[in-house]
């Protein structure tokens, strides 16, 4: 994207801000409005609707997860108002404060931290009922989330100490205090919610960033996969979130990532730059691409995994050849080192089953020229290859890398080689077997190795169009068995 155009969603942003401040009303749920009246009427100084709620509405984003914070009531107190008043409450928060309504709703506490160690979990936590907003909101991480909204005579007013107002309109990304650096898990969180927002971090909170750098390794790799889920699934900028972790040095935790940074490319097919570039480049069109194929959540997390993977392996591949940088046999190499990356993310297995072998076959459809259709073969054996993702996966992923180059016209089209899949019914799945061991055992054929043998010989020569029915593998039974 160009300097031009992320202006002009910025701005486009801008004017969505206001427009939403000034013509929509806050509407939290009627279970959410309902429990911060009842806490007013039950004593609370002041009940305030907090964090992503907030930002979002102002944002023009819809929401349905409502936080309140409350003040002037002891746990015990907002317990007994919300269950008089008929509301379910869970206790699971209790030692941060929280309450769980109706198991959708967080209700909480202020609370004061102090932190003894390092790391995302060495703090001393006390709720304090008696605190003031204006310390509570100093605690949290940026301040687009430091905006509080208050119900009041059918209307509602804005609590925001620390300019997060501003900072939305502007595309800031800011720490409201010093107190940003006791946790170091925000520096994922600002990772993940510039890739959300388009939002770039000033530069004191990329120092602040840097500052907590060494305390990445007190990081549980769940809490880091969480953030980089939200990246890969919530993301409409993933390529800014990429840029955040460079800008802040964060990007050596991740070393296959950092790895990327500098490596050469040929600039007549990558005239964007270095392979670092070329990544955040195909991130960012991959989110259109699922958009446009309409991808649900698991395929979309596939999709993004496999574009951030795909050039893993050209800093191990890469050398000049001739007058020209070539990475040769990259793909087959970074499937490994995607795979190893995903599994100390603690990425699901139901991702990490598909991406290695997308990143494997990234560069399949080379093999054939540009304008050419590929072969019903060449077809059946990529889908196999491919198993258990699919050509239609595997399509996204090509179409991702091609725009990730800059160029505007990709070198070689996938295109047919989905329009052959389709013909041949197997753009979602391997090609099924037309002989199977059934079919064998109703033959009169033992079942043993021998079995398996005949079996893969007849797969073979139905991935290469020589059986294309049941009888002819019927009589290729009779004539070579």
């Amino acid at each position: 994207m160009t300097t031009a155009d992320r202006n002009k969603k910025i701005s486009t942003a801008v004017f969505l801000v206001h427009y939403f401040i000034i013509t929509s009303p806050f509407t939290p749920t009627s279970a959410a409005r309902c429990i911060a009246e009842r806490l007013k009427q039950g004593g609370a100084s002041d009940c305030l609707f907090v964090g992503g709620c907030v930002r979002d509405y102002l944002l023009g984003i819809p929401s349905q997860d409502f936080d309140i914070e409350v003040y002037g009531l002891t746990y015990r107190q907002i317990i007994k108002i919300l269950r008089s008043a008929g509301f379910c409450t869970g206790l699971v928060g209790q030692s941060f404060g929280t309450v769980k309504v109706n198991n959708e709703i967080d209700v909480s506490i202020p609370r004061t931290e102090s932190k003894f160690g390092t790391g995302h979990k060495e703090f001393d936590i006390t709720s304090d009922p008696n605190l003031d907003p204006k310390t509570a909101f100093a605690r949290r991480d940026f301040t687009i989330n430091a905006i509080g909204i208050r119900l009041q005579n059918g209307g509602y007013e804005l609590v925001d100490y620390f300019g997060g107002q501003q900072d939305l309109h502007s595309g800031i990304l800011r720490a409201p205090t010093e107190a940003f650096c006791e946790d170091p898990l925000r520096v994922l969180r600002g990772m993940q919610f510039t890739a959300r927002f388009g939002f770039d971090m000033e530069p004191h909170t990329a120092e602040l960033c840097r500052k907590v750098l060494p305390e990445f390794r007190t990081l549980s790799a769940e809490r880091i996969w969480a953030e980089w889920e939200k990246w890969g699934l919530q993301g409409k900028y993933p390529g800014k979130g990429l840029q955040v972790l460079q800008n802040t040095g964060w990007l050596e935790c991740f070393p296959e990532l950092a790895a990327l940074v500098g490596v050469p490319q040929n600039p007549l097919y990558h005239p964007e730059g270095d392979v670092f570039t070329h990544t955040k480049l195909t991130c960012d069109a991959a989110v259109n691409i699922a958009e446009d194929v309409q991808l649900d959540k698991t395929e979309r997390t596939i999709l993004m995994f496999a574009a951030l993977c795909h050039d893993f392996g050209k800093p191990a591949t890469t050398v000049m050849l001739g007058d020209r940088w070539r990475s040769p046999n990259h793909a087959a190499e970074g499937a490994p080192i995607a795979e190893t990356f995903l599994k100390k993310l603690q990425c699901p297995n139901k991702i990490i089953e598909h991406v290695p072998i997308l990143v494997r076959e990234h560069l399949a459809h080379i093999a054939v020229a540009k304008d050419a259709m590929p072969s019903s073969a060449a077809v059946r054996r990529l889908a196999m290859r491919l198993e258990p993702s699919n050509i239609r996966m595997w399509t996204a992923v090509c179409r991702a890398d091609a725009l990730g180059c800059g160029t505007g016209k990709p070198r070689h089209r996938v295109e047919t080689w989905e329009e052959v899949a389709e013909k041949l019914d197997v753009r979602e799945s391997k090609p099924k077997p037309i002989l199977q061991g059934r079919d064998l055992l109703a033959l009169g054929y033992p079942p043993g190795r021998a079995m398996g043998k005949i079996l893969q010989e007849a797969y073979e020569m139905q991935l290469d169009g020589k059986i294309t029915a049941f009888e002819e593998a019927k009589d290729w039974l009779r004539n070579n068995n």
